[in-house]
């Protein structure tokens, strides 16, 4: 019977996007059933690829009145499994590449309207060529896309000076899980007329509904830059600095990323023509001015701060980029981490954000408390000092060790968990729930917070059809 069920399912959704666009059979679905990091494979009935709004509601209404579930997938980066389908085989993989329209760029509004399916360095190009930025910048920009980047809420580098994603929008379109769209497409800084229904499904990783399209803020295009790689000797010290470029330079201060003497080890070891900015170091904050000006009067400004800094010992030594190729060379040290550990092998990732006041505390407390724990641990340290998120990752040296290690990982999260809700931090910084870190909110969000939220989610998802398994 359900078999009978499927096929009509399946000839359904062939009538809404064509039979082309509906994949069937492990090999056609292959890359749409694992995650990035390899961490999670799974099975689906089908993968459809909606090219509209319309397509994407008659997906849903077709689905919904099978009572089959959907897990909508966008560049299929996730790092916590959140748009990869669980084993059972009986779920639709939604994906939405085909919605790459930018609908509209509004430069005297600062707005731009695109569909889910663009890519992040797409939109980057396309704010560019109207004079404009978009700023989210994070390390899978050539191949995410603007509508996984709002289910989790990404943050990025520019956090600091920007915000992440939830301040970047100002409206979104969105096929709820009964098949009805709406559209919240309303490019307004001010718009007092009730909840702020937008709010609900940034961050919701595609549990209560699938984002279509969205209006996102745009800035003036930067004329100037300077960018410059510092070698410290702590984190301490790394706050000190944050808050003394603040004080400098204010609002230009648009990126603070601090990296782990370890985490550059890596890049250096796998990642060919990566070479050391700067003599050994324990640890290093990659820093970058952007404004008006001239790049030149923007670097003089940058090195005479870092001058003093020098003179009075805060930082051991820096490399200030003199050219637009220097400057991305010091970013591909700081973008290539993930990438490097990925080569590396497995290991225990946690992303989590802390006051910045406490990170120094954090790093200290926990490594300490794990190096007891797991002796010969491997942590690997590095984040956007800037907003409190660190990216807090362990293994072992010799990656054959890993596979063993990665069993205690329960152990290993509590340890690093524990610290970080002591502290009046969060688990999750940028990366979301998933399926990753489902038991873990039941550790640290009360019971209140937890039933409001399922609250949330039966009224607008009933029959739990979307995206089940993940967040909750």
């Amino acid at each position: 019977m359900k078999s009978a069920q499927n096929a009509q399912l399946l000839s359904k959704l062939a009538e809404v996007v064509g039979p082309e666009q509906v994949l069937t059979g492990a090999d056609a679905m292959s890359v749409h059933l694992g995650d990035w990091r390899g961490r999670y494979r799974g099975d689906a009935l089908c993968v459809v690829r909606p090219a509209s709004t319309a397509d994407v509601s008659a997906v849903v209404r077709a689905c919904a009145q099978a009572g089959v579930p959907m897990v909508p997938q966008g560049g299929n980066t996730s790092l916590c499994g959140a748009a990869t389908p669980g084993p059972e085989a009986d779920a639709v993989v939604v994906s939405m590449g085909r919605l790459k329209r930018v609908r509209a760029i509004d430069p005297a509004n600062n707005t731009m309207t695109a569909e889910a399916g663009c890519v992040l360095q797409a939109l980057h190009e396309a704010a560019a060529q109207a004079g404009r930025l978009f700023p989210l910048s994070l390390a899978a920009q050539g191949s995410c896309q603007i509508g996984g980047n709002l289910s989790t809420n990404a943050g990025g580098v520019q956090v600091l000076r920007y915000g992440n994603t939830r301040e970047l929008t100002l409206g979104l379109e969105v096929v709820l899980p009964s098949g009805e769209i709406w559209d919240g497409l309303r490019g307004l800084r001010k718009d007092n007329t009730g909840y702020d229904l937008k709010q609900l499904f940034i961050g919701a990783e595609g549990t209560l509904g699938i984002i279509t399209a969205a209006v996102l803020k745009l800035f003036p295009l930067p004329r100037a830059t300077a960018t410059a790689w510092l070698a410290i000797a702590s984190p301490a010290l790394a706050v000190s600095l944050l808050a003394a470029l603040q004080d400098r330079f204010g609002a230009l201060l648009t990126a603070c990323e601090l990296v782990s003497d370890v985490a550059l080890g890596l890049v250096r070891k796998h990642m060919p023509g990566a070479q050391p900015a700067l003599a050994e170091s324990p640890w290093h904050l990659l820093v970058e001015l952007s404004g008006g000006g001239d790049d030149q009067s923007r670097r003089q400004a940058l090195e005479a701060f870092l001058a003093e800094a020098l003179e009075s010992g805060t930082i051991s030594d820096a490399v200030l980029a003199q050219s637009g190729e220097q400057a991305r060379r010091l970013w591909a040290l700081r973008e290539n981490i993930g990438e490097a550990q990925k080569i590396e092998g497995l290991s225990v990732k946690h992303d989590v954000s802390v006051p910045i006041s406490r990170i120094p505390e954090f790093v200290e407390r926990a490594g300490q408390a794990l190096a007891l724990a797991f002796p010969d641990i491997r942590v690997v340290a590095f984040g956007h000092i800037g907003d409190g998120n660190l990216h807090y990752n362990q293994s072992k040296p010799l990656a054959g060790e890993n596979a063993v290690f990665i069993a205690a990982q329960p152990a290993v999260n509590r340890i690093v968990h524990d610290l970080v809700h002591e502290l009046g931090g969060s688990i999750s910084a940028e990366h979301g729930i998933g399926q990753l870190k489902r038991d873990e909110l039941l550790r640290y969000k009360s019971a209140v917070e937890i039933e409001m939220m399922r609250s949330i989610k039966r009224t607008l998802d009933p029959q739990g059809l979307m995206n089940p398994g993940k967040v909750l």
